[in-house]
């Protein structure tokens, strides 16, 4: 699909269930991912429930095994990118240790980095990356990367109740913003699409602004993400109209 419709690069997303097990099932995926040729690929690892810094040291021991084959994986495939989260599919930090949450963080940097690979870490709409700053203090310790989700950032309680300002999230290190995931908001887990420019105009001024040149239309289904190509196009048009 992304061939057929002029897309320049995809976003492949791994779970913990379709990592590779073996070198059988990792040259099947190269396989793969050879058809895209032609097209920029990064990698974004949606673990629920894997965190490096569960207080679990069982857990945590696993979760870092996962997170470093996946950045070896990643690095076999060539990929130069690839997104992680805190937190997914927990409903508040508890069970984690920041302490050990800031250290391990820090410790998968540098192993993706010895690898070829950038680490970046994206903000999600609950838990401390959905707190501008604590998603700092992750990004500046760390020396993560960032991946801004617009979507998780719109819906936050931070910027809901108007502590924060969406731009909070980058603007301490802007020089750091990668990759973008684009769509209007999350709602019950679900990504939903733009209505209009005036959507998600200003939020992608703020990108432009930051010279993010990644833009992932992050859609589940083949109709929003063709609503949502077309606001974007519209958005584009209207900066060549204005000179902009």
């Amino acid at each position: 699909m992304a061939l057929q419709n002029g897309f320049s690069g995809v976003d492949w997303t791994f779970t913990v269930e379709d990592l590779p097990r073996n070198e059988t099932e990792e040259s099947s995926l190269l396989r793969r991912i050879a058809i895209l040729k032609g097209l920029e690929v990064r990698y974004h690892c949606a673990f629920k429930g894997v965190d490096a810094g569960d207080e679990d040291e069982r857990k945590a021991d696993e979760a870092m095994q996962i997170f470093q084959k996946v950045s070896r994986v990643v690095s076999r495939l060539e990929g130069a990118y690839m997104t992680v989260h805190l937190g997914l599919g927990r409903k508040s930090p508890e069970g984690l240790s920041w302490d050990k949450t800031v250290s391990t963080l820090t410790e998968l940097v540098s192993y993706a980095k010895s690898l070829g690979v950038v680490l970046c870490l994206e903000n999600l709409a609950s838990g401390w990356s959905s707190r501008p700053h604590l998603f700092e203090k992750l990004v500046r310790k760390s020396g993560a990367a960032i991946t801004l989700d617009i979507g998780h950032a719109r819906v936050c309680q931070a910027v809901q109740c108007r502590s924060f300002e969406l731009e909070d999230f980058v603007m301490p290190n802007p020089e750091r913003v990668y990759n973008a995931h684009i769509y209007h908001e999350e709602i019950d887990d679900q990504h939903v699409a733009p209505e209009c420019v005036e959507n998600i105009g200003s939020r992608l001024d703020l990108l432009r602004r930051l010279s993010c040149n990644w833009w992932v239309l992050e859609l589940r289904e083949q109709a929003p993400l063709a609503q949502t190509r077309q606001i974007v196009r519209q958005y584009m048009e209207s900066l060549e109209h204005d000179g902009r």
